[in-house]
């Protein structure tokens, strides 16, 4: 896929991106760092132990799963600027138009992120 047949998957990037940013960000506590902002957020006295381990552990699920979204959104726009977009990273087909609007940032195609799904779950 050429550089101008990208483009609205670009845009759609662009702006997945952006709201990541923003909400990592957010998460994050601005300019202040992950701890920080950990520490600020969960230091009440009030809070039950259990419920401080928990809260904690989700929202860095939540960071971490968030910056894995970024770091594929990232390297989608790389795809787009190396012409190789909208080809599977596996197998070398070209993905869909839907699925590219469904998941902008989809590296392989549904036959190979299957086959990639079911690995992990038997490997789990």
């Amino acid at each position: 896929m050429d550089k101008t047949q990208a483009a609205p998957f670009r845009q759609l990037l662009l702006t997945q991106q952006s709201a990541l940013l923003a909400q990592l960000a957010a998460q994050r506590g601005g300019v202040i760092g992950r701890a920080e902002a950990a520490a600020d957020h969960f230091g009440q006295p009030e809070d039950p132990r259990a419920q401080l381990a928990t809260e904690r552990e989700l929202e860095f699920a939540l960071d971490e799963r968030e910056t894995a979204h970024l770091a594929a959104v990232d390297t989608a726009l790389h795809r787009i600027e190396a012409g190789t977009y909208g080809e599977c990273t596996d197998c070398g087909t070209d993905i869909t138009a839907a699925r590219l609007y469904g998941t902008p940032e989809a590296p392989r195609c549904v036959h190979c992120q299957e086959k990639v799904e079911l690995q992990q779950h038997h490997a789990v």
